[in-house]
């Protein structure tokens, strides 16, 4: 029977008590004393009149207490669930109420969003009173039987097109999705993971700290992405793997004092998330002759893992997101269901055991995803001769133009080709004669300049006439959510035809 994250934390506790689990803040905590605090957090939620598979809901920020709670939880037999620390007070009571959340872990730096929110909690603990709980409890945890397929955590998607759906994952989802990142990754427990992207974001949690415990090595955790302290940080903790979304290795790359620091130890880059222009990517690669690149992509219905792009193919194979991690089958279909030739576009369908139990409190949407055992994506792609998988875009988010189908991304990507161009996000502008034409919003990089007549008339070189932005709009930033995609439905009310 396949352990699960629990046992394989304890597992390494006893194994080897002194190697490092965590590394925040300059501390470094030792699985055994790691493991002993999720114990003492999980006998004292046990002491709290929880009933198993209670839904407690946990809305901090990154550090080392975060993932002390996020295991300590489902020790005790509860089903934690992360909450995007970025959302709007109506947002947050909106997962509440859905969720029927029973307990709260809560960062008190986060109070003011709390205090616009009334929710009748069982039980609230801040980290106040979590760090001496975990140091000094001392009640004893009662056994709880998890079953592999019990609900461990529930995660609401990041709602770019609506209301969040909170995704089911299970105990046997993580620990698979650990076994296969771990192995795509060839993490050892030598490795020490540098995550400073969100913890409460599937990507944070289920590709990187999950799969670094999997294997016994080190998480170092940076409470968030900031370019001078990043810097600093990847260096002085002698990290050997990094995550970041494209937009942050842009900035990284163009942070004055970067060539200031050596990585000596640094072995992998990943990337995921958004699409990685060809141009950043070959930059990244020059830049780091010696660490290897890898593009991840997966979805929170799937852990998130579905496909890897390797070093090997990372200027070869540009675009493409890689092909079918172990354990995992990916098909391209079309509206009947039914396979596409290579080449062909259609729905990117996922089966593996690290797809989701299913929404909660929804099952018409868990019906429309899950069919036959494969989650169906949302995302349109294609499969080359090689097998390897392209992203074309959301379903949502194509353009269809006086009946031909516009991908957004094809766009984006002739935009990135513009050395002055630092962001480009394409939507659809609505249209009286074709129903609705491209749009694209830019952000040019400091200190430079293009005008819009410059950026078509290069549009018109690389693009059929038809893909050409119909108008170019300047931001100084796109719209994002935690995870570093663009929120596209923000962007559709500011279009209006000319």
């Amino acid at each position: 029977m396949t352990m699960l994250m629990t046992e394989i934390v304890q597992k390494y506790a006893i194994q080897q008590p002194k190697g490092v689990a965590t590394l925040y803040d300059g501390k470094k905590m030792s699985y055994s004393d790691f493991y002993k605090r999720v114990e003492n957090f999980a006998a004292y939620l046990q002491e709290q009149g929880f009933e198993k598979d209670d839904v407690i809901a946990l809305y901090t920020l990154n550090s080392d207490l975060f993932l002390i709670a996020y295991i300590g939880v489902q020790l005790a037999g509860y089903v934690v669930m992360p909450i995007n620390t970025k959302l709007a007070a109506p947002e947050v009571e909106f997962i509440f109420n859905h969720s029927e959340a029973k307990g709260l872990i809560y960062d008190e730096r986060l109070e003011d969003v709390l205090a616009n929110i009334s929710y009748p909690f069982q039980h609230i603990v801040g980290f106040k009173e979590m760090k001496e709980v975990i140091v000094n409890y001392t009640g004893q945890r009662k056994a709880v039987k998890l079953e592999p397929h019990d609900t461990a955590v529930v995660m609401y998607t990041s709602g770019t097109t609506g209301k969040p759906k909170g995704v089911m994952l299970t105990h046997q989802n993580i620990v698979s999705t650990a076994d296969i990142w771990s192995s795509s990754m060839d993490m050892t427990n030598e490795d020490r993971m540098f995550i400073c992207t969100p913890l409460f974001h599937c990507a944070g949690l289920h590709v990187f700290a999950m799969p670094m415990f999997y294997k016994g090595g080190t998480v170092v955790i940076e409470e968030a992405f900031s370019p001078t302290n990043t810097l600093e940080q990847l260096a002085s903790t002698a990290a050997t793997i990094f995550f970041g979304v494209p937009s942050m290795y842009t900035i990284i790359l163009n942070t004055p004092n970067f060539k200031e620091h050596a990585f000596k130890n640094l072995r992998l880059l990943c990337y995921g998330a958004a699409p990685m222009p060809y141009e950043l990517v070959k930059q990244v690669k020059e830049t780091f002759p010696n660490v290897k690149v890898q593009n991840l992509y997966g979805q929170t219905e799937n852990s998130p893992a579905a496909t890897s792009l390797l070093d090997a193919d990372a200027l070869t194979k540009i675009g493409s997101v890689g092909k079918p991690l172990t354990q995992t089958n990916v098909r391209v279909v079309d509206s009947y269901g039914e396979s596409v030739p290579a080449g062909g576009v259609g729905e990117i369908c996922v089966r593996g055991p690290q797809v989701m139990k299913g929404y909660l409190r929804n099952p018409e949407e868990t019906a429309r995803a899950i069919k036959d055992g494969w989650l169906y994506s949302g995302d349109l792609g294609r499969f080359d001769e090689e097998g390897y998988l392209y992203i074309v875009d959301r379903k949502k988010d194509m353009i269809i133009r006086g009946g031909e189908n516009i991908y957004p991304i094809e766009v984006e990507e002739v935009l990135y080709q513009l050395p002055e161009i630092l962001e480009a996000a394409v939507v659809g502008l609505p249209h009286e004669v074709y129903g609705e034409v491209p749009k694209a919003f830019v952000v040019l990089k400091e200190g430079k300049s293009l005008d819009e007549e410059a950026i078509l008339a290069y549009c018109r070189t690389q693009l059929a006439k038809y893909k050409v932005p119909h108008e170019i709009e300047f931001l100084v930033e796109l719209p994002r959510n935690a995870s570093g995609k663009v929120l596209k439905h923000t962007l559709r009310p500011k279009v209006s035809t000319r």
